[in-house]
């Protein structure tokens, strides 16, 4: 969970202004936790304390308004309704990564992770895309290899995961889809050496950067378990002390190292 919002943090500044390579400041005096954090840590606020997900979701929408959010959210969140909107933006990957730390067994990761998404990205290819990065990042958490973790995605939900980035990063746009970021973010992860590294790769490729980095690096996190202690404590400074409290007390409940 911490490394979907170091993702998200330190992609922020690049989401505006996309890059192409690797080789960038990790942090800038502009970097900040977006809609992709608080979102996240909305899902896992509602996981440890049993609070219904559209609840939740708009709850935080209205303690942070100004995080970034993307248009049909915000008016979702601002409104009375509490019906969702078909969509099949990368909204419903990008804070689902408290469902795959939290529960054991894949069958109900695989359904928690469609219910979180469903109260709003109701589309068929949000709730896919929700579903493939909780399932990502609990095999990784249980020890899968990467290679056990492409097969699985391949099958259970037909992404691609087989073109390189170096090919990828030449032609790759901005992109809020499920199914044109979360593949990209999941081959980000598959061809990293540690959660820094999938984090700059995701953000490499110049599309939609703090999402794409937030589901690489909470892969990444689930998978090689420690997050550079330079790296956590800065992202955990960023945040308030209401979310940072939130985010350790999850993690603490979960058993989630960092």
């Amino acid at each position: 969970m911490l490394g979907a919002i170091c993702g998200d943090i330190i992609g922020s500044v690049y989401e505006v202004r996309s890059i192409k390579t690797t080789d960038f400041p990790l942090f800038s005096e502009s970097s900040t936790f977006t809609d992709d954090t608080v979102l996240t840590i909305a899902i896992a606020d509602s996981i440890r304390n049993n609070i219904p997900y559209a609840v939740n979701l708009k709850k935080y929408y209205k303690r942070y308004p100004f995080a970034g959010y993307g248009g049909s959210f915000r008016n979702w969140a601002a409104s009375g309704s509490m019906e969702a909107y078909n969509s099949w933006g990368n909204g419903s990957a990008m804070r689902v990564s408290p469902v795959g730390f939290a529960f054991e067994d894949l069958h109900e990761v695989l359904a928690e992770a469609e219910r979180s998404a469903a109260v709003t990205h109701n589309h068929p290819e949000g709730i896919k895309g929700a579903r493939a990065v909780a399932a990502a990042i609990f095999l990784a958490r249980k020890g899968s290899d990467k290679d056990e973790i492409k097969q699985f995605i391949e099958d259970r939900f037909s992404y691609d995961l087989n073109e390189p980035l170096d090919v990828i990063r030449e032609y790759y746009r901005f992109d809020v889809s499920c199914q044109g970021s979360v593949p990209q973010s999941i081959i980000s992860f598959l061809e990293a050496d540690d959660v820094e590294d999938a984090i700059r790769k995701a953000i490499s490729l110049g599309g939609d950067s703090d999402t794409m980095a937030c589901i690489a690096g909470g892969i990444a996190h689930a998978f090689y378990k420690k997050i550079p202690d330079q790296i956590a404590q800065t992202v955990l400074n960023m945040l308030d002390d209401e979310l940072r409290t939130t985010v350790t007390d999850f993690m603490k409940a979960y058993t989630v190292t960092y």
